[in-house]
């Protein structure tokens, strides 16, 4: 069953103009996620990469309004060729940013649990380190 979902959400001290950066282009990408092959382009695959160059996860980009709405395919080795969604909300607010992100697709069950953890996990970390970056 596929229907487990994590959202989250951040304010950062940026404008929406530089978080769509931080989302979209792949130097930026590589300081608070995963470097990525490539910028992020609308119908385009992306891949981004683990220290030793090989792809961590992958998928393609579905829309892109930018600096607003983004959602993209996702998958990792461990969901096993599972694709699952993200889709991202950038929202100007005073002061910053509000980034809203909604992970949906994931494992439901009880056996998916782990691996459901450990994205929300991921998640949280790596939304740290965009707010230091961004």
């Amino acid at each position: 069953m596929t229907d487990a979902q994590i959202r989250k959400s951040i304010y950062l001290a940026a404008s929406p103009d530089t978080v769509w950066a931080f989302l979209t282009e792949a130097d930026k990408l590589a300081t608070w996620f995963h470097p990525a092959k490539a910028d992020l382009v609308a119908g385009a695959p992306y891949a981004l990469l683990a220290d030793d160059g090989s792809e961590i996860c992958w998928g393609e980009v579905l829309e892109m309004a930018k600096p607003q709405r983004m959602k993209w395919t996702f998958t990792v080795k461990p969901l096993a060729g599972v694709v699952t969604t993200v889709e991202w909300e950038i929202e100007a607010v005073a002061g910053g940013t509000s980034l809203s992100l909604t992970h949906t697709g994931l494992d439901a069950t009880e056996a998916g649990f782990g691996l459901l953890t450990a994205l929300d996990n991921g998640w949280d970390e790596h939304f740290g380190k965009l707010r230091k970056a961004a």
